[in-house]
């Protein structure tokens, strides 16, 4: 049964931007709710303005409602004015296409593509009157089935979610659908154990943890499953080759963070940069063809009218034709004034050609990720590009006509000394002084600076989270040497980070921290102006553990981590060794050039493709360690 709509049109004129919460946009689909056997509910635990930019979301929405006996409807969390209103008209939360309460539907998708987004999480279950914790479910609930990057450590969640899809979705939730099909009938443990069973699947309930003491600095003595159906480790799901784009995209009806077309013209990442999460956990390398690229921006502008493509990748200027494939597209797409944009480049993998091509459409930014500002640390990292090659592609950029350049760093990396923060103000200064003298004072340079989090499966995750006061130092000196007319410096608050670092690394006795904290009002947990960080201090008082031991605490080679539970595919032994190398300031070359043995191939032997943006590896997968 839908929702009172005259409940709903008497509250959406109180509220900000109601468009977020009327649905109907252009291509959403809407199916027969009678004729259609199997409901999903796609929920992204933060607000419409965000979660309409997420791809994963679109993707699973085109392929889910492309089943004809599947419909996939949308859910976002509503803002902060509209949770209120909707709590004293007890109005539950619902779908935008049919505008059904979650509760009607058979499972919600839980998009989680962050940590601070888990209190988000039980808001968007509370409001849609669904019990927090999966224990305290019946068979007339949905079930809860979450994926997306955070879930490559589920633990600290694992109380309030059934099942979590770990690695590429795409088929793997289309096995959910048809497994829960053949299931429906069958008590929701009978269920649960039948999703148990498909590669992929983490199932909390099915797994005990034991801890080396009792008290709140105890680490993790085992991990063990309780069901003969249950996996450990679960291996990540991995689609072999790129799967069609979506090409008839929602159209928004209120401005969103990314307003624009979307194509993921490549997944995964050959670099090996030690401090990065994604180009562990999404290798191997996929990459999409020219011509596929060329077809879906056709599709796309035919069935949507976006002016403007992104070109998505964790990074698109390697693709192994990106030069190719963007001046392609300028030919084909050119008098329509079609702008391109693409996310952080390398400075070496920048071409004076793919610049002088994307200078063809409209100017729409250009961003530069060195991530370090000292040759050393780069090293530290893996990310091996020297200053003076960043310095020659801010200065090719800034010829070909554009007025601004952002540059991303990090602070707070292992070994890090204040002089590695100095040489982040001098490259910013320097590339500002570059832009000068082609544009005067035109040249504009955004300088945002993060602090660096460590994250699980990468060779970092041993080390802990720099200090507050360190941190707080290091944004101070940033501040004075950047404090300049055509310099711009963003850097996150330290509390942030901390509560992203445990959040991160924790394990599962945080979901009652989580609950605690959501319970005394902490929501919007990325947002600088609604984060409660008190309620998360008192919320770890009240469960008697320390955030200080999740977060800076640094570990011991061979402490068991409770994201053990998940095999990214890349092995333990090779990250320590990268740690280690690391610590040396030693590099590895890029992964395209020559395979390290990091443990991919072997784990996915099965299904190794000679599209893979992998070499062949010297000896066979099967052999390598």
């Amino acid at each position: 049964m839908q929702i009172d709509l005259n409940q709903l049109e008497r509250i959406l004129p109180t509220v900000r931007t109601p468009g977020r919460y009327v649905g109907g946009e252009y291509n959403s689909i809407l199916k027969d709710w009678q004729a259609t056997p199997t409901r999903v509910c796609l929920a992204f635990p933060d607000i419409y303005d965000l979660g309409m930019s997420n791809l994963g979301l679109m993707i699973l929405y085109d392929v889910l409602n492309k089943l004809p006996d599947v419909l996939a409807e949308r859910v976002f969390l509503p803002w902060v004015d509209m949770i209120a209103a909707m709590r004293e008209a007890q109005m539950p939360l619902y779908s935008l296409e049919s505008k059904r309460p979650l509760s009607d539907f058979d499972i919600i998708g839980v998009t989680l593509p962050y940590e601070q987004v888990y209190t988000n999480l039980l808001e968007l279950l509370d409001l849609a009157r669904i019990p927090l914790r999966s224990n305290d479910r019946t068979d007339a609930h949905p079930l809860i089935i979450a994926g997306g990057h955070a879930t490559f450590n589920p633990e600290p969640v694992a109380a309030f979610v059934d099942a979590f899809v770990i690695g590429d979705g795409e088929e793997a939730m289309v096995e959910v659908i048809s497994t829960y099909t053949g299931a429906r009938q069958l008590c929701r443990e009978a269920q649960l154990s039948a999703l148990a069973r498909l590669p992929g699947l983490y199932v909390p309930r099915f797994y005990d943890v034991t801890y080396a003491e009792s008290d709140q600095r105890a680490t993790i003595t085992s991990i063990e499953p309780n069901a003969p159906e249950a996996r450990l480790p679960v291996l990540k799901r991995v689609v072999s080759k790129m799967p069609t784009s979506p090409t008839r995209l929602i159209v928004p009806t209120v401005d969103v963070s990314h307003n624009r077309a979307a194509i993921e013209i490549s997944r995964g990442c050959t670099r090996g940069c030690r401090f990065c999460q994604a180009g562990m956990v999404v290798r191997p390398v996929r990459e999409r063809p020219v011509e596929e690229v060329l077809e879906t921006t056709e599709e796309i502008l035919r069935e949507t009218g976006f002016e403007e493509v992104g070109l998505l990748s964790l990074s698109p200027s390697d693709h192994s034709r990106i030069d190719e494939l963007v001046e392609a597209m300028m030919e084909r797409f050119g008098d329509q004034h079609l702008s391109i944009s693409l996310p952080a480049l390398r400075a070496d993998s920048f071409s004076v050609t793919l610049a002088e091509t994307i200078a063809k459409g409209r100017y729409t930014g250009f961003t530069l990720a060195p991530e370090a500002g000292s040759d050393r640390m780069r090293a530290t990292i893996n990310k091996t590009i020297p200053s003076r090659q960043v310095f020659d592609v801010a200065r090719e950029v800034f010829d070909r006509g554009w007025q601004t350049i952002k540059l991303y760093f990090m602070i707070g990396l292992p070994g890090e000394e204040m002089e590695d923060v100095q040489a982040i103000a001098e490259m910013a200064q320097t590339v500002h002084l570059i832009g000068r003298r082609v544009h005067g004072r035109q040249a504009q340079v955004n300088v945002s600076v993060n602090t660096f989090v460590p994250k699980p499966h990468t060779p970092f995750q041993w080390v802990g989270l720099a200090s507050g006061r360190s941190i707080r130092d290091k944004q101070a000196l940033l501040r004075r040497e950047l404090r300049k007319r055509g310099i711009k410096l963003d850097y996150n608050d330290p509390e942030a980070s901390l509560l992203e670092a445990v959040l991160s690394r924790g394990d599962r006795r945080l979901s009652d921290v989580v609950e605690q904290a959501w319970a005394l009002g902490a929501r919007f947990d990325a947002w600088d102006d609604q984060r409660d960080f008190g309620a998360w201090m008192r919320a770890f008082a009240k469960n008697g553990l320390d955030p200080d031991f999740y977060a800076y605490r640094e570990r011991v080679p061979d402490e068991r981590f409770p994201w053990e539970v998940v095999n990214a595919g890349v092995r333990k032994q090779f990250l320590l060794e990268e740690y280690e190398r690391g610590q040396r300031r030693e590099t590895l070359s890029d992964c395209r050039e020559a395979c390290h043995a990091c443990g991919i191939l072997a784990s996915f032997r099965s299904n190794w493709s000679n599209e893979w943006c992998c070499p062949e590896p010297t000896r066979p997968a099967s052999s390598i360690p």
